[in-house]
């Protein structure tokens, strides 16, 4: 029986992170555990920065963005012989089982370290980018689209008082289900993701603006994920070509801030509850993902989807070209 976990989040902040260490701490409690949280992620790890957490260290943090926990990039985790030292420190705590929240490169470290020393293993996935195989939202997904969506309904705004085409560059450098998110209930005229990167064509999408202009439309957004290049560089580029005035709005990091929306928080506590519930009866040398399928939680075999990627909606995608005609 386990007794004594740690948590902790990793990669990038998302907003709900708190609301699932919230969900650890308290469920892990109400378990009769001790728990302890791991700051700045791999890189406190490898530092032996692990603090006790009592029931009130969760208190008020479940309406705030961002990770109480904090988190950083670690390079020297992916040292073989570093991570020997951060399986020290988890040794000298009395660290009986590990809850890690983040995205992608945090769920392999969560394996990794299953794999080296054989302690259980619980992966949270919460990301801005919705990129995490196995789970249909990742945590801080759905308040990132509405945190984008309010301001792509704004530029609208502009973009029709001026007739401008304006351009907002989304976050997502590798995958586009923010952008796609946002360009669809945004009612963008193009969505542009690495994905297809074939429609990132100068030409066609001029073609396709300006036969909108002939049929009496004044203004257009184009939502383009980051991931295809400079959203700003683009707009100079198609403005030359067009003869129109184009716009670029950068979104950047307001996407990853702000006050976590219900879905975000639900999201999270339940992750965080299932996540503690699952990990007291691990055995020696398991490591689970908890996700969200329709609206059932699931639990998967971190060996069945580590190393895997989520495939995009191309339906989805598809659909929103009969919506910009």
């Amino acid at each position: 029986m386990i007794k004594r976990i740690a948590v902790m989040t990793t990669g990038g902040d998302a907003p709900g992170m708190n609301a699932a260490i919230r969900g650890v701490v308290r469920t892990a409690i109400g378990f009769g555990m001790e728990v302890y949280g791991i700051e700045e992620g791999y890189s406190g790890l490898l530092q032996n920065m692990f603090k006790k957490m009592e029931s009130y260290s969760v208190s008020n943090i479940v309406n705030k963005g961002g990770t109480i926990l904090r988190t950083v990039r670690s390079k020297d985790f992916k040292n073989p012989e570093k991570r020997k030292e951060a399986y020290a420190y988890l040794k000298k705590n009395l660290i009986d089982g590990l809850v890690v929240i983040g995205g992608d490169g945090s769920r392999m470290g969560a394996y990794t370290i299953t794999k080296e020393t054989g302690m259980p293993t619980v992966f949270i996935p919460a990301s801005i980018d919705n990129d995490v195989y196995g789970t249909d939202y990742t945590i801080g997904f759905d308040t990132a689209v509405n945190v984008a969506l309010d301001a792509i309904d704004k530029i609208r705004d502009t973009a029709a008082s001026h007739e401008r085409v304006f351009i907002v560059e989304v976050m997502g450098r590798e995958h586009g289900f923010l952008t796609l998110e946002c360009g669809i209930t945004g009612g963008a005229e193009i969505i542009l993701l690495p994905e297809f990167k074939k429609d990132f064509n100068i030409e066609k999408i001029s073609n396709f603006l300006q036969s909108g202009i002939r049929r009496g439309k004044n203004s257009s957004i184009i939502v383009m994920a980051e991931g295809l290049g400079s959203g700003i560089e683009f707009a100079a580029k198609l403005e030359k070509k067009m003869g129109f005035e184009v716009r670029c709005s950068v979104l950047g990091y307001i996407q990853r801030g702000g006050t976590p929306t219900a879905r975000s928080r639900k999201l999270g506590l339940s992750f965080g509850y299932n996540a503690v519930k699952l990990i007291k009866s691990m055995k020696k040398g398991e490591s689970k993902m908890v996700g969200i399928q329709g609206e059932k939680v699931v639990i998967h075999d971190m060996k069945k989807v580590t190393g895997k990627e989520r495939e995009i909606d191309k339906g989805a995608y598809e659909m929103n070209k009969i919506f910009s005609l």
